[in-house]
C-alpha cells in the first residue's frame, strides 16, 4: 500500500485552471523496479474542451485522446513525432475532455536513473520539458489511462509545498499555432525564475484567476 499523502480524486475533479494552478509545488512520483523517481511540478499547461483549438479533443473523441474523456485523476499519455511522450492528468467531470499537461519538474529522487535514461548530467536539464520528464521517469503509452489516484498506482501525485501566488507566472501556452484564442489564453502556469522551467519568462506576469479564461458559448448559456 502507498502513501496517505496521495492527492485525492476530488483534487482533479475541479475546474481545470484551478487544478493546473494547484499542481504547482506538488510532487509527481513514478515507481519503477522498486525505486521512487520523483520531481516537484514547476510548470504546467491547461487544455479545456473541444472548443480549445490547441487541444487534442478539438476534433472530438478518438482512440488516441479517449483518456481525456475519462474519469478525473487518470493519465493521458500521448506520443509526438513517433518518438517522445507527454504526460497529462485528466481533470473536471467525466465525459468532458480536459487535462493538464505536466511541462517541467524539479528532480527530487532517483536522479541517477533519470540521468542514465536522459544521457544528461545537469539536474536542471533532466526534466525541463514534457518529453524530457517522460523520458527521465520512463513514462510512455503503457501508462495511458492509468488511475493516478489508485492505492496501487505506479504513477501518482503526492502533496507537496504550496507555491505562493506572487511566485506564479501565467502566460500563453508554448508552441501553439493558428487560432488567436488558442495562442493567447493564459493557460500556462510556472514558478517564477525556477531553473527547471522549460522556457524563459513570458511577458504576462499577471496573478492567475479563473476569470482569465475567455468566455465560450457554454458560459453564455449558463
Amino acid at each position: 500500500m502507498q502513501m496517505t499523502s496521495l492527492l485525492p480524486r476530488d483534487f482533479f475533479a475541479r475546474d481545470t485552471l484551478q487544478v493546473a494552478r494547484g499542481l504547482l509545488g506538488q510532487v509527481l512520483v513514478r515507481l519503477l523496479d522498486g525505486q521512487r523517481l520523483s520531481g516537484r511540478i514547476v510548470e504546467v499547461e491547461a487544455y479545456i474542451g473541444e472548443d480549445d483549438l490547441a487541444s487534442h479533443a478539438r476534433f472530438g473523441r478518438t482512440a488516441r485522446n479517449a483518456a481525456m474523456y475519462g474519469p478525473p485523476g487518470h493519465a493521458y499519455v500521448y506520443q509526438i513525432y513517433g518518438l517522445h511522450h507527454c504526460l497529462n492528468i485528466v481533470t473536471g467531470p467525466e465525459g468532458f475532455p480536459a487535462a493538464v499537461l505536466i511541462r517541467a519538474l524539479e528532480p527530487l529522487e532517483g536522479l541517477e536513473g533519470m540521468q542514465a535514461r536522459r544521457g544528461v548530467a545537469d539536474p536542471a536539464l533532466l526534466t525541463s520539458g514534457p518529453a524530457r520528464l517522460c523520458q527521465a521517469m520512463a513514462i510512455d503509452r503503457r501508462l495511458d489511462k492509468a488511475d493516478m489516484c489508485a492505492p496501487d498506482a505506479v504513477l501518482f501525485v503526492e502533496i507537496g509545498a504550496p507555491v505562493p501566488d506572487e511566485d506564479i507566472v501565467t502566460g500563453p501556452r508554448v508552441g501553439v499555432q493558428g487560432d488567436l484564442r488558442a495562442r493567447t489564453v493564459p493557460w500556462r502556469f510556472y514558478v517564477r525564475n525556477h531553473p527547471c522551467v522549460s522556457r524563459g519568462r513570458t511577458t504576462d506576469d499577471r496573478p492567475r484567476t479563473t476569470d482569465d479564461r475567455p468566455r465560450t458559448k457554454k458560459d453564455d448559456a449558463r
